[in-house]
């Protein structure tokens, strides 16, 4: 019993060094640079696919060389991207810095999806480190005692790096005041692109490691990358002896779990994140960090007046509305299905706006309530009543009750502190759809069917015929009406309460939250208020999704959802309710087009989302008031001055 304990402890001590190897670079690029990188669990994997392209040839006995040469690739890569893609940013809301690095992850997944083939790989490792040893009288792995060894040694030598040297002393005075430093003559940028390219060399070597104890695959980022958040946060944001001591605690508890209590495995570790945010949001070992400055960008709402604006929207809806009635004569039906998709995604999209957009407030856990609603509607379908009606009921009730909850707990926090914690909640619903019986577990609920009436009496919209001369509607183009008519009606709805005290409320604390509270406005009721309305739409989206497809699984909930509609909003212009409608059908038009010439679209999708970040933050809805002023420039010396894009706002 002891015996196969301290065998579980000496396997949680090897994955723990992993995370603190991992988890050290981020949270060292955090608390120098206030970047929140996300793309770091993809140099991770980076790390470990160049360290198989140099071994393969020579097999295991280039091993120790490519655990050199292979972390500094994945440095100067991460060099480069500090360079090209994080420098233009400093100076915006912090957030920018999840959203870009984000846009990243669809670039380098993709990147090594294209360059190595999908499935996983075993990476040779050299005949010394095979075998057992024994240690105080434990039998061992040999390879364990190394990556114990030799990744304790590696921070221990990143820690005397930041604490005694004068390049650390450099880097910590420049976290603390950049410009200060400039006044002294020292290059600080040149210093920060070098710590992130060292905080991508830390996570090259804990791939690296990894791959040789376990396998390499393309999705091994994205599976680290949410633990590695979670001990950030226990040890504290930008605290390196956080990141150590966050770093063994998980690997302890997750081993020790997955042996003895399975069921907790994926539960426990975000349990401690949110208890840890909530009660000391600063971490263990971390420090009270101010806010940095900087808006987030919400679209310029165009160049249109409101009534051509509002002639404009009822042409878009009369177009919408046509649009099945040429489905089989002018183009194949699976245009109304692809239409029925990009109509739930932009209701889910349009109800992260109704939050982000208008009170600041970034969900990187939004997933959780589409989720939830897909869920709630499969359950009740299955259990309660066969009634589409009572189902979307539900799953809108519960959606809303469950964002009352999770907002009134996280809304206590604020900027990356909130995007942390509303993460750990979708993570923990994610891993509970696993666990649970009603939820069916890892296969989810199929089989679901429905009928739109009330009390047993309806029909299915199979079974209903509508007959428009040549045309027939059934089914899918009927479905089609009612999911249009669900984000035509949010739409209306959201927009209503945006122009009421309640929105204008919202809108004020958007500009100047802490003006808001001079005013005397209780601006923590307003966000949760709005959260829950953001909530009970996403839920609502999600419940469509279900109603339409008959089947709910646990992949609705998966963080990189959440970074999807994300992905949505910015495309389209945060902040004005059509911009992520618009942002979604790009986002779906954009993945049908390319995935007829490579399977490998969201490298061309991230591409552009990175560009969208940098140069054009208000999305696409602001091209137009972007590219007035060169029209009326080129127009003749009567031109008016291009406007100070910086103080333009959403227009509702």
């Amino acid at each position: 019993m002891i015996g196969g304990i301290l065998q579980q402890l000496v396997d949680g001590l090897t994955i723990g060094v992993v995370y603190v190897l991992l988890a050290a670079g981020l949270s060292v690029i955090f608390g120098v640079m206030h970047v929140i990188n996300f793309a770091h669990g993809e140099l991770f994997a980076l790390g470990a696919y160049f360290a198989l392209a140099l071994i393969a040839p020579f097999g295991g006995t280039a091993f120790f060389a490519a655990l050199f040469v292979a972390p500094l690739l994945v440095g100067i890569i991460g060099v480069a991207i500090e360079r090209f893609t994080v420098r233009p940013l400093y100076g915006r809301n912090p957030l920018y810095h999840i959203l870009l690095t984000f846009g990243l992850v669809l670039v380098i997944n993709d990147l090594i999806y294209l360059i190595w083939e999908p499935g996983n790989v075993n990476l040779p490792t050299p005949a010394i480190l095979s075998g057992t040893i024994d240690v105080v009288g434990l039998n061992a792995s040999v390879y364990n005692v190394f990556v114990i060894v030799f990744g304790a040694a590696m921070a221990l030598s990143v820690w005397a790096m930041l604490e005694h040297t004068k390049y650390g002393l450099i880097i910590r005075a420049g976290s603390q005041d950049r410009q200060m430093v400039r006044n002294l003559g020292i290059d600080i940028d040149r210093y920060y692109s070098l710590v992130f390219g060292m905080g991508a060399a830390l996570a090259a070597v804990a791939g690296i490691i990894l791959g040789g104890y376990q396998t390499v695959s393309p999705e091994m980022g994205m599976s680290v990358i949410i633990p590695a958040f979670v001990i950030v946060v226990l040890g504290g944001l930008g605290s390196f002896k956080g990141a150590v001591a966050g770093g063994l605690l998980v690997g302890i508890i997750q081993t020790l779990l997955r042996t003895y209590a399975p069921i907790l495995e994926g539960t426990v570790i975000f349990l401690l994140m949110i208890g840890i945010l909530l009660v000391r949001p600063r971490g263990l070992f971390g420090v009270e960090m101010e806010e940095e400055g900087g808006e987030l960008l919400t679209g310029s709402g165009g160049v249109l007046d409101d009534r051509t604006r509002k002639w404009v929207g009822l042409a878009a809806v009369g177009l919408l509305a046509l649009l099945p009635l040429g489905a089989g004569t002018f183009y194949s039906t699976y245009t109304v299905t692809l239409a029925i998709e990009i109509l739930v995604w932009a209701l889910f999209a349009l109800s992260l706006d109704f939050v982000m957009g208008y009170t600041g407030l970034v969900s990187l856990g939004h997933a959780l309530f589409y989720g939830l609603g897909a869920y709630a509607v499969a359950i009740a379908l299955l259990h309660v009543s066969q009634s589409a009606f009572v189902a979307i009921g539900l799953a809108i009730v519960i959606s809303a009750a469950i964002a009352w909850v999770v907002g009134y707990l996280s809304i206590r926090v604020s900027g990356v502190y909130f995007a942390m914690i509303t993460l750990g909640f979708a993570e923990l619903f994610y891993n509970m759809l696993y666990r649970l019986e009603i939820t069916g577990g890892s296969e989810g609920l199929f089989g679901i069917s429905t009928y739109y009436g009330i009390a047993g009496v309806g029909i299915a919209l199979d079974e209903i015929g509508l007959f428009l001369g040549p045309v027939t509607l059934t089914g899918q183009s009927l479905f089609y009406y009612i999911a249009l008519a669900a984000l035509i009606g949010s739409f209306l709805l959201t927009r209503r309460m945006l122009n009421s005290p309640f929105g204008s409320v919202l809108k004020s604390i958007r500009e100047n939250e802490q003006r808001a509270t001079f005013l005397g406005y209780e601006t923590t009721r307003y966000k949760r208020r709005a959260f829950v309305v953001s909530g009970a739409l996403a839920g609502l989206a999600g419940g469509l999704f279900t109603l339409n497809s008959g089947y709910a699984a646990p992949s609705f909930a998966y963080w990189l959802h959440s970074g999807e509609v994300i992905v949505m909003v910015i495309l389209g212009g945060m902040g004005t309710l059509y911009g992520p409608i618009v942002g979604a059908t790009v986002f779906f038009g954009l993945e049908e087009i390319l995935t007829g010439f490579t399977p490998r679209w969201r490298l061309v999708l991230g591409t552009i989302f990175l560009l969208f970040v940098i140069f054009l933050p208000r999305g696409l809805v602001s091209l137009p008031a972007r590219l007035k002023p060169l029209v009326t420039r080129d127009s003749g010396p009567g031109a008016e001055p291009a406007p100070d894009d910086s103080h333009m706002r959403g227009d509702d």
